[in-house]
């Protein structure tokens, strides 16, 4: 489903199925060594050579860094839900990394609503989020349960 209109959904408009696909963003090997001086200082992230000694095999991002990039790319225009994209939980994993060069992008999937039962203004939609580089492949998964406003009664 195209979100080009901006439009804001609130729990009540998400149906399981629906999808949403982010704008892109490519990261560089200076973003890259400066969030991992920051935040994740490990040779990996900060070293080409000292890198390709690792698993890695080369400079990698932080996974930290690919989740913070997923942030943004669904709060630009990735996932429009009433009130912003606030969690209550998750899981996520990097079943790859994400390299210098790397254009990445988010879909991402309603995989589930669950209306509160003590909040009636408010409920959970699970979301599955999947960033995905240039080649297709998935750098990360992101299962998220976000807390959605429902909509007024009228």
């Amino acid at each position: 489903m195209s979100n080009a209109t901006f439009d804001r959904y609130y729990l009540d408009d998400l149906v399981v199925g629906q999808r949403f696909r982010s704008a892109s963003h490519t990261i560089d090997d200076a973003q890259i060594k400066a969030f991992a001086a920051q935040f994740d200082p490990q040779p990996f992230h900060l070293d080409e050579e000292a890198a390709r000694e690792t698993l890695f095999k080369g400079l990698a991002a932080s996974g930290w860094h690919t989740a913070a990039i997923t942030m943004r790319l669904n709060v630009e225009a990735g996932l429009p839900l009433m009130g912003g994209i606030i969690g209550a939980g998750g899981e996520i994993s990097w079943p790859a990394p994400t390299r210098p060069g790397d254009t990445l992008h988010v879909e991402s999937e309603v995989v589930e609503i669950t209306p509160s039962r003590s909040k009636p203004e408010r409920g959970i939609a699970t979301i599955v989020s999947r960033t995905i580089n240039q080649r297709g492949e998935t750098v990360q998964i992101l299962r998220a349960k976000l807390i959605v406003p429902r909509k007024a009664a009228t």
